[in-house]
């Protein structure tokens, strides 16, 4: 990343930050991240401190171990999550009920989760299990894709449409701006994603309040709130997370996914000849290539582990380095599927624990059920290179498969 595209740095080290801790490290563009992946540029933190400091992106903490992840995921207070991005100013808005903290969070929370119960997500199963069949016998006579623009972005943005009743014709627009607001180096063009995202928004908030649906957006416009209507921002809030959270990180999980099997076949003879296996392989393979990360931010001065936090301080938490953690995980790069216990960090935990893992997994669950029936052999295409973009969701941006065609 260049200079020009430099989040602005902290002016100085804060007088309770020990200087042994301060690393030179921009979570989003860690070194060599684009050349090894983001996972295996992120697993050399655990060779210095498990708690450390940068002065990119104005500065802020870093945990490292899954200990200390898993702690600061439970714990909104102090670790709140008023603003998980850095630097802070970046959006125009906070992203509801992400950016809030219980028992505000609750109220917001209950408004979606009904949409994503088991229940509810089975009703969707059979769209999606066609959805994805469809995709998969329309790329399989071409005997290649790039993956992640041709299959993994488009079955989580056609649920988005379904569950949200917004035009299937609006996909590459929102899939645009999404890609902005997670991925561009640029403070600009993300600043940029999110206006285009609430003006457009706003005009589903009023077409909905004229014609209601069966749909989550119709719910969540009719919503309240400690019993009193909530404001067209926090209703725009609300969508865009829904957007956010649910496409670009499941399109993401599954591009790790098929990376992985195109160049470990053994697994994928292990997925073909125990299908029983597929929920706790998915689990050992989110595991090993988590993707999202938030920020935490002070309420008020704390200590912990020997280090003072002081109210207002910043603190990344990497979630994906929760699965990398040897201290956790026996072998944790390793991709074992008859590994007991897989736990992992990637759908958070306590009370922002991810209201959308139950579908996620399900998309993925068919993704590799429907897709390993029709190409059960697969590879990285033969003078092709896969390409990564580390940031707060990590990516694998170009994953160019190809198959044998009879």
């Amino acid at each position: 990343m260049s200079a020009a595209h430099e989040y602005p740095r902290a002016a100085s080290r804060p007088v309770n930050v020990p200087p042994e801790l301060v690393i030179d490290w921009n979570i989003l563009n860690p070194p060599r991240a684009r050349e090894l992946g983001p996972h295996l540029a992120w697993k050399e933190l655990h060779k210095g401190p498990d708690i450390v400091w940068t002065e990119h992106n104005g500065g802020h903490w870093i945990v490292t171990r899954g200990e200390d992840i898993d702690f600061l995921q439970r714990n909104h207070d102090p670790f709140s999550m008023k603003d998980v991005t850095v630097p802070h100013g970046i959006k125009p808005m906070r992203m509801l009920p992400l950016e809030s903290d219980p028992p505000e969070h609750t109220e917001y929370r209950n408004i979606v989760t009904p949409w994503f119960t088991p229940k509810n997500i089975e009703g969707l199963a059979g769209f999606t299990r066609d959805l994805t069949a469809n995709l998969v016998k329309q790329l399989k006579p071409k005997g290649e894709c790039e993956f992640y623009h041709d299959f993994s972005l488009q079955v989580p943005i056609a649920i988005f449409c379904k569950l949200t009743g917004v035009p299937a014709s609006d996909k590459e627009k929102l899939l645009e701006w999404t890609e902005w607001s997670t991925r561009s180096p640029e403070p600009e063009l993300r600043h940029k994603a999110h206006i285009n995202m609430i003006d457009y928004i706003q005009t589903v908030i009023a077409d909905r309040r004229k014609n209601p649906g069966a749909d989550i957006m119709t719910d969540v416009v009719n919503a309240k709130v400690f019993g009193k209507p909530i404001s067209d921002a926090d209703i725009t809030s609300m969508m865009q997370i829904i957007l956010f959270g649910g496409l670009d990180t499941v399109a993401s999980s599954m591009s790790f996914i098929a990376n992985f099997l195109a160049t470990h076949p053994e697994h994928v003879k292990q997925l073909i000849a125990k299908p029983e296996i597929l929920p706790h392989a998915i689990d050992e393979m989110l595991r090993r290539h988590g993707v999202s990360g938030t920020t935490r931010t002070l309420t008020r001065d704390y200590d912990y582990k020997g280090l003072h936090f002081k109210e207002g301080d910043k603190v990344f938490v990497p979630a994906w380095l929760y699965g990398l953690d040897e201290r956790q995980f026996d072998n944790p790069l390793d991709v074992d599927f008859s590994r007991k216990n897989v736990i992992h960090a990637g759908f958070g935990a306590g009370p922002h624990r991810c209201p959308g893992s139950y579908l996620a997994r399900v998309e993925i669950k068919i993704f590799l059920e429907e897709w390993l029936k029709e190409i059960p052999v697969f590879g990285i295409k033969p003078g092709e290179q896969v390409s990564y973009v580390p940031g707060m969701v990590n990516c694998v941006e170009r994953v160019p498969l190809s198959w044998p065609v009879k």
